[in-house]
């Protein structure tokens, strides 16, 4: 076939079909070859992952809250009073049972993983309460509890009265989360 077209000044064309062909096996085998070690990777990084521990935030375990919930008993004696420094240390504890939270709502943000959470709570004390501590509980469809995720707003809230608290951030959430339950945990005098 070649010397067919060398009579007519074609024949320099006639192995370019095979090289072509050539270069297209070369490259399909090389792409393949690419994928295979792509998919090696992912495999192996994946295991490695499965084998690291559980993060803070998604463990199963009970957070200690730092700021105690208890009221503590005043002293009769006033000069049996603690020291200045003493009393520095300890973080003013406030009744939690005058302060509740009387609404609550919830809805997705951040493409559906964050879980935003608008509230008011009453404060029925003679005080103002900064640094709440809020736990919130999500459950699914069925009513099997799925995550709690807690938040500390440093915003106070005045001595009897009531403050909105719209779309707070308290974390992420799994998206078949359905209920939500949030209860006040702890708060400091202000």
């Amino acid at each position: 076939m070649n010397a067919r077209l060398d009579r007519i000044g074609w024949g320099r064309f006639a192995g370019t079909g095979e090289r072509v062909a050539r270069a297209v096996t070369i490259a399909s085998v090389s792409f393949g070859r690419s994928l295979l070690w792509l998919l090696a990777a992912i495999i192996v990084g994946c295991g490695v992952w499965m084998l690291l521990p559980p993060s803070k935030g998604n463990s199963a375990e009970q957070v200690k809250s730092e700021v105690a919930a208890v009221e503590t008993a005043p002293s009769g004696d006033p000069a049996a009073s603690a020291s200045p420094a003493a009393e520095a240390q300890v973080p003013a504890v406030v009744d939690l049972g005058r302060l509740r939270i009387s609404s609550q709502t919830w809805r997705r943000g951040g493409l559906g993983s964050k879980a935003l959470v608008t509230f008011t709570l009453r404060n029925d004390n003679d005080y103002a309460v900064k640094d709440l501590e809020i736990v919130c509980a999500f459950v699914r469809r069925d009513g099997s509890h799925l995550t709690d995720r807690r938040r500390v707003l440093a915003d106070p809230v005045s001595m009897k009265s009531r403050k909105t608290f719209a779309r707070i951030s308290v974390g992420f959430v799994n998206v078949n989360a359905d209920q939500s339950k949030c209860s006040l945990v702890a708060a400091r005098r202000a």
